[in-house]
């Protein structure tokens, strides 16, 4: 069964990415920085030209001596750049994983259940949660082209328009925005989604997209396709055999009876 394109570079790269940075932490240092480089160029050149070209427009414009601009100049840099080291420091490490369990939806067989986490030092903040769904029988189409992104409720239409039953054939969890996603310094996650064998029959793909904002307000993205290694070998799950019984006796032995005839002479 073909699957849709969820690598690297593609519209569902599943790689962690920032796609918006805090314009008060970030834009406006770095505007004050490229803002005082301009001036300590003007200036430079400015203290480099004759004497009596300086009594003339535009050189007669002196806006700061050189000494106090190039300080200022090394102050702001140096802002800007503890400040980028400072929100690498404290960036989410987005994570899933996801595994065959037993008991989590109705019936015997084990459910595809996914989980997500957040390895990084600091807890970030959820502020959006959205799906795209791929069924089975939907032709596969350009990889870039017409990503629709929808909520919780209109997924779940959509796979009802499938023929796929909540708490039967799947269960998916609902974040509201706001929630924390706390930096667990483990592995344990937190449960986003449970899909049956019939589910992942039906369903080509059902991606995910989580973005959250960090402590410097950074905003990040993430892109978990739920049902990916759901179909490989290595994760197939192991069905329980029925329980070995003692060998059953064997076959009784014939038993001769005396057959009638004439008697002997």
């Amino acid at each position: 069964m073909t699957s849709a394109p969820s690598g690297r570079g593609g519209p569902f790269s599943d790689a962690q990415r920032r796609i918006r940075r805090n314009r008060w932490l970030f834009t406006a240092p770095l505007v004050l920085l490229c803002v005082l480089a301009v001036v300590l160029i003007w200036e430079i050149v400015r203290g480099n030209i004759p004497e009596a070209a300086r009594t003339h427009w535009p050189w007669r414009l002196q806006l700061m001596s050189a000494e106090p601009l190039a300080s200022l100049l090394a102050v702001a840099a140096g802002a800007v750049l503890a400040r980028a080291q400072y929100a690498r420091a404290i960036r989410p490490v987005l994570g899933w994983r996801s595994e065959f369990e037993p008991g989590l939806l109705p019936g015997s067989g084990k459910a595809w259940k996914v989980g997500i986490l957040n390895g990084g030092q600091n807890n970030a903040v959820l502020e959006q949660v959205d799906y795209h769904l791929v069924l089975a029988r939907n032709p596969v189409g350009e990889p870039g082209s017409g990503v629709e992104w929808a909520g919780l409720t209109t997924l779940g239409e959509q796979l009802a328009d499938a023929g796929l039953r909540a708490a039967v054939d799947f269960r998916i969890m609902y974040f509201g925005v706001g929630y924390p996603m706390v930096a667990t310094g483990s592995h344990e996650a937190i449960p986003v989604g449970v899909f049956s064998k019939r589910f992942i029959g039906e369903v080509r793909a059902l991606y995910m997209r989580i973005r959250v904002t960090d402590g410097v307000g950074d905003m990040h993205e993430r892109i978990i396709d739920c049902l990916k290694g759901a179909r490989e070998s290595v994760v197939a799950p192991v069905e329980e055999e029925p329980p070995v019984t003692e060998a059953s006796p064997g076959l009784p032995a014939a038993r001769t009876e005396p057959q009638s005839g004439p008697p002997p002479a």
